[in-house]
Order: C-alpha cells, then structure tokens, then sequence
C-alpha cells in the first residue's frame, strides 16, 4: 500500500459512524475516523491500544486487533454504498505479523472487489512508526439498510 492516511475527512460521514457507535467505539478503542473515501472505498480509523487490552506484559489482545482492522473494512463499505448497506462480516481473515503495543495505531481499509450482495474487501494496522502489524480480509454481505 502506497498511500498515506490523511487527517482530512468528510465530517458528515463521520458523524454518521461515529455517532451511531460511539459506545462501541470506546471500548474497542477507536479514538476517531480519520477518513472515508466512497469514491475509492476507502476508510481509516486512529485506535488507542491501552494497557487494559493487553496480555503478556504489554501485547494488544488479538481481538482488539482484529476489530479495529475489521470496522475499518466496514467504514469503507459503508462509504462507497452512501450507508445504504449494513456490511455484516461471512468471514474474517487476519495475519499477525508484529506484536501490537498500546500507544496510537491506524486501520485502514479498501475494497477489492464488490457486487451487488458480497464485496471483498482488505484492511492492515499499523502503529505510529507506519509498520504493518497486521493485515486482514474480510467477504462481507451487503444487506439493505431497513428504513427508519
């Protein structure tokens, strides 16, 4: 991955998400979204890794891992369809490669390939330095938002 995540976002995207998930968001410890590119199906996420997700003197749980990789992959879905689908996950791949320690991390997200039901889609983590932790790949069904 070539591109570099940008502090610049769509605030009205934004709100959307992290409004809706707020409660969510701080206990996985996702500090904000950094953007959402429907355009190219893109999304990043800033999460907090704190001692309280740790193992093993000062390791990040797998799941948190795993979590903030896969609501950055939902971001990016929900972007590209203008949040007219709820991504639900079939299935969750993720590749550990190095140890994430608590500090600030970055999930990043895109699709790969998407229909109309089912969309492919890849993310990694990286902590502050930009060193790939870990990357994942998700199938993801794409269900109809129910209308209000």
């Amino acid at each position: 991955m070539t591109e570099t995540v940008s502090d610049t976002a769509a605030p009205a995207l934004n709100d959307k998400v992290d409004d809706a998930t707020g409660d969510l968001n701080a206990a996985l410890g996702i500090v904000r979204t950094l953007y959402m590119d429907a355009e190219k199906g893109r999304a990043a996420l800033e999460c907090k890794a704190e001692m309280r997700m740790c193992h093993s003197g000062g390791v990040v749980q797998g799941g948190f891992v795993t979590g903030w990789i896969d609501a950055a992959m939902a971001r990016a879905v929900m972007a590209a369809t203008d949040f007219a689908v709820l991504p639900m996950s079939l299935e969750i791949k993720i590749s550990f490669f190095r140890p994430a320690a608590p500090g600030l991390h970055v999930a990043e997200a895109w699709i790969e390939r998407r229909g109309r039901s089912t969309a492919f889609v890849e993310g990694e983590l990286r902590d502050a330095a930009g060193e790939v932790l870990a990357k994942g790949t998700s199938t993801i069904r794409l269900l109809p938002r129910p209308a209000p």
